[in-house]
């Protein structure tokens, strides 16, 4: 299942670039995008898993770059 989604105050391109390492680790995640400029990232997870995926990456965004808000 692919998702794109918008990302509300994110910063700068070196956190969408930890952004997108970290949740391209997370199992259940075949692709990700996240892009600075446009402030979306698009995901491609596996269907089943999509909600308990979703959890995790919300998680690794935070860590990353705490006032991040994925907007689903």
């Amino acid at each position: 299942m692919k998702k794109v989604f918008k990302l509300q105050d994110l910063d700068c391109a070196v956190c969408a670039a930890k952004m997108e390492d970290s949740i391209a680790k997370i199992e259940g995640v075949n692709s990700v995008s996240v892009s600075f400029m446009a402030q979306r990232m698009s995901i491609d997870a596996d269907e089943e898993r999509f909600e308990e995926v979703m959890d995790e990456v919300v998680k690794r965004c935070r860590r990353v770059e705490p006032d991040c808000r994925i907007i689903r």
